[in-house]
């Protein structure tokens, strides 16, 4: 299935609009990642623990979008947006949604 942020789809004509579809994913940083996390901070560099969280739950969201879109008979996804928020008083829960409109072309 084509997913795109486009609104269109180069060479591709849409039929048929179906609807809205998203999907979420929602992670949770523990006390471990939050330590190394912190120590990265102070000597710099990049937090990998809290990238491969973020890409997992990219994935997720995705895959999750993607999987309603199916089911409703849809051959591709356009304007997909993904939204990164943190849920809670310590920022430590984030929650990534994916939503789009899931089309038919031909």
């Amino acid at each position: 299935m084509l997913v795109t942020t486009t609104p269109t789809i180069e060479g591709k004509k849409i039929v048929k609009y179906i609807g809205l579809v998203n999907g979420e994913a929602v992670i949770g940083a523990n006390f471990v990642k939050d330590f190394f996390a912190g120590i990265r901070d102070i000597v710099g560099g990049r937090a990998g623990a809290y990238e491969q969280g973020l890409r997992e739950a990219k994935s997720i969201a995705v895959r999750e979008m993607m999987d309603q879109a199916q089911r409703l008979g849809a051959t591709a996804i356009v304007g997909v947006d993904l939204d990164y928020q943190t849920i809670g008083n310590t920022n430590t829960i984030l929650m990534v949604s994916a939503n789009g409109t899931a089309v038919i072309t031909e």
